[in-house]
């Protein structure tokens, strides 16, 4: 009961951040950006491409697991992004996107995850790129998002093995090669903490490896080494991509290279000392586990401290390569939580990353009814003030922060429009703080294939009407406020647009005006 008042008391906290940091804004031209600062929204190859078979598309790890029942939903047909490519980037463009952040399925480029490229794989992101630079929206692309060959899995064990890192280097100069006259932004690896950890060690996600009892369902893995072996290896890779890159392509094609994380900004539960630095510890585990190599070469001390000769070493010409190699980090963050201390989880003889972390870690409730997540726009500001103060103000992109709803046919997603409307006043006042913020993009485009929640919830602009054979597309009040901040019409904090509307009637009112 005690607990729960606390956590209670921190709420009201937050909240009262919320009002003091959160103003209402006017306009995309209001903001007193970085010349090169852009807005746009993203998707994923999996989430979205469908066309999983075609073209000479092997199966990727999501794939395996989707088709083995572990999932609520394949991605074999998704959006079909592979075959309405032409109409999503015009939705952008009647959107007003200034960029669009997507991913490369590896396995549709290099089908056996090295060796020849795909011809029909290298067409379809040709043309994908070539429509979006076509409509002077900017392609971000990302190479990996939690979707590795299965048969680089199946070889050597996939990001268990030190050879992923040659194979993704070599994966990675096919996309500078081929895409990079026109790809100006790159991420390398989507959410490694986050894919490590569901992979590795709980075994929620694909490759599905873990051990008990901090795992259930897995038939191989080990929960107290296989995450740290895989973040290193990924590291590795990153760096290797990224000396290549800078080395060989960036010179003539002026782009950039940066890796991304997910991260929630942590909140102690209660004011007691042990909360408040296991609330530090949250950030040193979840972001300092890339950040800190990234930033300085290595692991943060209480990681070493707390998983011992579990975490790799870097050695010194490991740890000078991953030092400064990125030019952004990317950032998805959705939400605060809170953190209380659980240090007694240190005192057992076999250990996680989670037990090594020692946290319990408490979510903010949202409204179960509509699966809306909790709104507090002021943890976005938080922590972009940490990443000033921690790693000396990195340019950083938010790649994705969105509002999650139940899936269903009503465009009338104001609860997402509040949501847009507080992050970005967050995200106004940390530029205003002085972040080096250059770009962010709301999540997601569209409804897409949730890897988590299959086809129950949605974060989209657009509604994807799942009935209808050429899978139409709908868009929300959320789509319409969005395109109209960039536009840059005026808006103040009220929604412009009250009354409920049905996807169907929304796009009828659509072509009847153009």
């Amino acid at each position: 009961m005690v607990k729960k008042y606390l956590c209670f008391v921190g709420s009201f906290v937050v909240l009262w951040l919320n009002l003091v940091f959160c103003a209402d804004i006017l306009s995309r031209h209001e903001f007193p950006l970085p010349p090169d600062f852009v807005f746009g929204s993203g998707t994923s190859a999996y989430q979205s491409e469908g066309a999983a078979f075609e073209d000479g598309r092997t199966a990727a790890i999501w794939d395996t697991f989707a088709h083995s029942g572990k999932a609520q939903a394949t991605g074999d047909i998704a959006c079909d992004g592979y075959h309405k490519y032409k109409e999503d980037v015009q939705l952008m463009v009647e959107t007003n996107l200034e960029a669009y952040r997507f991913s490369i399925s590896w396995s549709r480029l290099i089908p056996n995850g090295r060796g020849p490229v795909n011809p029909k794989g290298l067409e379809y992101y040709n043309n994908l790129i070539n429509e979006l630079v076509k409509h002077g929206i900017q392609p971000h692309a990302t190479l990996m998002h939690i979707d590795v060959p299965q048969v680089l899995e199946d070889e050597y064990g996939g990001w268990l093995s030190r050879k992923m890192v040659g194979d993704f280097t070599t994966y990675a100069e096919v996309c500078f090669r081929e895409f990079g006259d026109r790809v100006l932004h790159w991420t390398t690896v989507n959410e490694g903490n986050i894919f490590v950890i569901g992979g590795y060690d709980t075994g929620g996600i694909p490759p599905q490896r873990c051990s008990a009892p901090f795992g259930i369902n897995c038939s191989k893995g080990n929960s107290s080494t296989e995450p740290y072996i895989a973040a290193h290896h990924i590291l590795l890779a990153h760096s290797s991509a990224a000396r290549l890159y800078k080395q060989k392509y960036q010179g003539r094609q002026q782009g950039f290279v940066g890796m991304n994380v997910y991260v929630y900004w942590p909140v102690p539960c209660t004011n007691a000392t042990e909360d408040v630095i296991a609330a530090q510890r949250t950030n040193d585990f979840l972001i300092g586990w890339f950040m800190d190599p990234l930033v300085f070469g290595d692991y943060p001390d209480i990681m070493k401290k707390n998983a011992g000769t579990r975490l790799p070493a870097f050695t010194k010409i490991e740890s000078e390569q991953v030092k400064g190699s990125f030019d952004f980090i990317g950032v998805n963050h959705y939400s605060t939580v809170y953190i209380k201390d659980r240090s007694s989880t240190l005192k057992m003889d076999t250990r996680d990353f989670n037990a090594d972390m020692a946290i319990e870690l408490i979510y903010q409730q949202g409204d179960a009814s509509t699966g809306e997540l909790a709104v507090t726009p002021s943890g976005l500001l938080r922590l972009l003030e940490y990443f000033k103060q921690r790693y000396g103000n990195p340019p950083i992109y938010i790649h994705e922060n969105g509002q999650r709803m139940w899936r269903n046919a009503t465009c009338n997603d104001s609860a997402r429009v509040k949501y847009l409307r507080g992050f970005l006043g967050s995200l106004l006042d940390a530029i205003r703080n002085g972040s080096n913020a250059r770009g962010y993009f709301y999540w997601s485009f569209m409804d897409l294939l949730e890897l988590l929640d299959g086809l129950e919830s949605s974060y989209g602009l657009y509604y994807v009407d799942l009935n209808d054979k050429d899978l139409k597309r709908y868009p929300k009040l959320s789509a319409h406020w969005y395109s109209n901040f960039l536009k840059g019409k005026t808006i103040d904090g009220a929604i412009e647009v009250e009354q409920k509307i049905n996807c169907s009637s929304t796009l009828s009112q659509s072509h009847s005006s153009q």
